[in-house]
């Protein structure tokens, strides 16, 4: 697993602001807070194809519950998750944006820690 995460300065920014409006619990706040400080910006051209962000479909396997699911991770005003639209500022894309496939992630979900390994990054058009 890599030692940081990669990120566009857009979703660097739209982290840290939701990060200081308190949309998420004391220890997501901790996590993304590190994470942000570790974070290496790129300019969205410059973005691997593997890693997660926004307008892509990705796979996850969650290890706790041994579940597979697919998202589709969008910009917050574009989510709609009736249709596996999820807002990219959501609880589990914030556990995984910004990591690549093969990383496995535990995360402190609202409902406890959770182990998330990321299986597939492919690039979506709505």
């Amino acid at each position: 697993m890599s030692d940081h995460i990669t990120l566009t300065t857009g979703i660097y920014d739209a982290i840290k602001d939701t990060v200081r409006r308190k949309k998420v619990s004391m220890e997501e706040e901790k996590r993304l807070t590190e994470e942000l400080r570790k974070a290496k910006q790129v300019l969205r051209r410059n973005l691997p194809e593997d890693i997660v962000t926004v307008e892509r479909k990705v796979t996850l396997k969650d290890h706790t519950l041994d579940s597979e699911h697919e998202y589709i991770f969008v910009s917050s005003v574009k989510a709609k998750p009736a249709k596996n639209k999820h807002s990219i500022l959501s609880d589990i894309a914030l556990a995984v944006v910004g990591y690549r496939v093969g990383d496995i992630i535990s995360w402190p979900f609202r409902d406890g820690e959770r182990k998330i390994e990321i299986l597939k990054v492919e690039p979506w058009k709505g």
